[in-house]
């Protein structure tokens, strides 16, 4: 029988860790991030990571399990995440992933074959070449070129993605397979997906809001820090609530510019998540407006419930 995963999904901003919180305390869950930057030290601001009392709620996974040097990869994440479903479930416990990193979601969920290679000479030494001709030629000439290579996979990434046009590109010379044909396997869990959204308008203030409280709570300090630690090329560092922190101590542009520059970003960012959440997973998603929708959470709770008890796993 299939582990039970109960995943929630969504563009920032939306409400997903007060969810996740009360589906834990309901439901005996305990919590794993499938968030690409929280897995990092230091930086708790910037990334939304639940606070100190909110990881007291309920037991937290994937959090703070690198520094700021390090890279971290859907492959990563895939093997770390399936050995700690596999603990809790061991504990009688729900497995919940909550996080906003679409691909890193899909992955699990649809067993992707990523290969074993993520941290090897090749592949380093590939992904190097091509965002060195990334910078040559400039991302529309770069996902022309996988377009020629492999349409399939261009029609489903943005010009604008060149982190995943250079992760196809790079599966396509290190495999000599096409990116859109990865080998897939057999779901391996039994998921449930609930996605949160909010009226665009409505979702645009949180995500300004946040912005503001963020600053407000000292994310300059904490951007310092990292700058610091790192150059802006590092994993950590090209981070929306970071990376437009650049020009600023450099003394290009003032405290206001990088608000409202780290607003824009985080606003792109959220259309680009609910399209990837809207098409790109292998499961239905399950989607509430919990702003609009008064009895959303009522209606959450019975769906779990009945999910739960069609094939008793937990």
């Amino acid at each position: 029988m299939k582990p039970k995963v109960l995943v929630i999904v969504g563009p920032t901003a939306v409400g997903k860790t007060a969810l996740s919180l009360e589906l834990a305390q309901k439901f005996a869950g305990e919590i794993i991030s499938g968030d690409s930057m929280q897995v990092y030290r230091h930086l708790n601001i910037g990334t939304a990571k639940a606070t100190a009392a909110e990881q007291a709620v309920a037991s937290h996974h994937l959090i703070d399990i690198c520094d700021v040097n390090q890279e971290y990869s859907a492959f990563q994440f895939k093997q770390l995440a399936t050995a700690k479903i596999n603990e809790i479930t061991a504990r009688q416990h729900l497995p919940i992933i909550v996080g906003g990193t679409g691909f890193y979601i899909r992955s699990l969920l649809e067993n992707l074959d990523l290969g074993g290679a993520e941290k090897s000479g090749e592949r380093n030494e590939i992904r190097h070449q091509l965002e060195q001709r990334l910078i040559e030629i400039g991302p529309e000439n770069l996902w022309q070129e996988l377009q020629q290579k492999d349409p399939a996979a261009a029609s489903k990434i943005p010009i604008s993605n060149s982190r995943r046009v250079i992760r196809a590109l790079e599966v396509i010379q290190r495999t000599g397979a096409l990116f859109s044909v990865q080998t897939q396997h057999e779901q391996p869990f039994d998921a449930l997906v609930l996605g949160l959204n909010l009226e665009r308008g409505s979702l645009y203030q949180h995500i300004n809001r946040r912005v503001e409280q963020m600053l407000a709570e000292g994310l300059t300090t904490e951007a310092k820090w990292l700058f610091a630690q790192v150059p802006p090329t590092a994993q950590a560092a090209k981070g929306i609530g970071y990376r437009e922190f650049r020009p600023y101590f450099n003394q290009e542009i003032d405290l206001a510019t990088v608000q409202t520059q780290i607003q824009i970003d985080s606003r792109h960012y959220a259309k680009r998540q609910l399209t990837y959440f809207r098409n790109q997973l292998p499961v239905p998603v399950n989607w509430f407006d919990l702003l609009k929708d008064g009895a959303a959470r009522d209606q959450i709770e019975v769906l779990i419930a009945a999910w739960l008890n069609s094939s008793a796993q937990i």
